[in-house]
This record gives C-alpha cells, sequence and structure tokens, in this order.
C-alpha cells in the first residue's frame, strides 16, 4: 500500500467481518516480524494488520528518520490507506509511544490501546542509561527472536538509531500515559530490564485513571510479542471482552 505516495509494508491476518482489526506496532529500529505470533494468536478475533512503518523493515525510509509525532501520523496514513476508521492498537516498546500519539491526536480513531512493555518503562531516563538496560536484556530473551531481528537492526544504522533513540527517551511516556482518552492496557515484563521496580509500578496503578488497567507477565522480558505471545495474547482477549466495545 501507499501512505502520501510512499510505499508501507502491511502484513494481514485472515479477514473477521464484524469485528474492530486489531493493528500491531513494533519497536524500535526493527519491523513488525517479531509481532507475529502474538498477531496469530488473536487472528481469530479480528481482522489483524502488522505494518512496517516508513523506515523500518521492507517499508523504504522517507529520507530521515521520523520522530515518534511523524511516525503517528504515518500510522494514521496506514489506517486510512486500508479503510480502518477505528481500530485497537498493540504497540510493544517504541510502538507504545506512536500508538499514545495517534490516540492523543485522533481518539475517535482508537477503540483501545495495549502497551506491551512500552518504550522506557514509565518513566524518562537518561540515554546511556536506556542502552545499558538494552543490553542487559538480552540474554534474557529467546535465541530466535536474535535471527528475527538482526538483520531489521543492521537495516536501520548506528546513526538513526541513536538519533531517535535519543529522542524516545525524551518522550513523556507517564504523562501520556496517565491521560490516555481511551481504554488502555499496559502489560510489563517482570524480568524487562526497561521497566521500573515494583514499587514504581504500583504508584503508577495508583495514580491511573479507571480506564488505565496494568497487568505484569511475571516470565516475560523487553519483548514479549515473541516470546510471551499465548499469555499476552490471553491478557488482550479477556481485557477487550471487558472494556472494549468491538
Amino acid at each position: 500500500m501507499e501512505v502520501q505516495g510512499r510505499p508501507v509494508f502491511v502484513r494481514r491476518g485472515p479477514a473477521v467481518p464484524g469485528a474492530t482489526p486489531i493493528v500491531h506496532v513494533h519497536g524500535f529500529a526493527v519491523s513488525g516480524s517479531y509481532l507475529l505470533p502474538t498477531a496469530r494468536a488473536l487472528a481469530h478475533r479480528a481482522t489483524t494488520y502488522v505494518p512496517d512503518l516508513p523506515g523500518y523493515g521492507r517499508s523504504p525510509d522517507w529520507g530521515h528518520p521520523l520522530g515518534i509525532s511523524s511516525l503517528a501520523w504515518a500510522l494514521l496514513g496506514v489506517l486510512d490507506g486500508l479503510g480502518i476508521d477505528r481500530a485497537v492498537l498493540v504497540g510493544n516498546s517504541m510502538g507504545g509511544p506512536v500508538c499514545l500519539e495517534v490516540a492523543h491526536s485522533e481518539p475517535q480513531r482508537v477503540a483501545g490501546i495495549v502497551l506491551a512493555s512500552p518504550a522506557g518503562g514509565v518513566h524518562n531516563q537518561p540515554l546511556l542509561r536506556a542502552v545499558t538496560q538494552l543490553a542487559r536484556d538480552v540474554p534474557r530473551e529467546s535465541p530466535r527472536l536474535a535471527r528475527t531481528v538482526l538483520p531489521d537492526y543492521l537495516r536501520f544504522g548506528p546513526l538513526k538509531a541513536v538519533q531517535l533513540f535519543s529522542e524516545l527517551t525524551r518522550f513523556p511516556s507517564l504523562e501520556r500515559m496517565l491521560r490516555t482518552p481511551v481504554p488502555t492496557l499496559a502489560v510489563l515484563g517482570g524480568r524487562d530490564p526497561l521497566m521500573p521496580p515494583p514499587w514504581r509500578r504500583e504508584e503508577v496503578a495508583r495514580l491511573a485513571p479507571p480506564h488505565l488497567e496494568v497487568a505484569v507477565i511475571e516470565s516475560a522480558a523487553h519483548a514479549m510479542n515473541f516470546s510471551h505471545p499465548g499469555e499476552l495474547a490471553a491478557l488482550i482477549g479477556a481485557w477487550l471482552d471487558r472494556v472494549v466495545t468491538t
């Protein structure tokens, strides 16, 4: 498909008529391929879409790295191109801020958001600390994940990675999440070094508005969409049944 006259690659699951589509949004420097296990686990509930945002995976870049706001507008362009008026957005890592930006700019387009290991946890932090935490995450992930995402990292390149990651660590994740205008489920990994400590998670849960829920998959690290698709899909499915009108 095309967005603003430029090609964007989108994976699509089997059609499920009558259900609000579910759009899965990938993380930093990678394509959407590692999201497919969870997308497949939810494919019986709704038509699922897994795009590669511009400059990622099989979607060519637009001449410069896109920041969070630009990626959000690109995602809205994907929804427009697919003819989707309203969707459930499932974002992992950087995909979380992108989904939050879409909801804040066009809340009528978003039936609900799932933030799976949202980027930087739910607090801002210096770039060096975030990079150190990412390095700690690597041995906690499935060895199969490296085979899936390494080609994406190599293609993305270090210069773009530093530019975007610096912006990502400055993104007001906590403020955006606590002010989310749509039903939102935040799913954190108990083994994710990018997540805040338990006491901080409890504090955030106390501050959360009624339409924001927080859940934890204790055995998951950062890429839970790849490593724990069954558990994540079960949480999402129960939340959809309870909260989101599809």
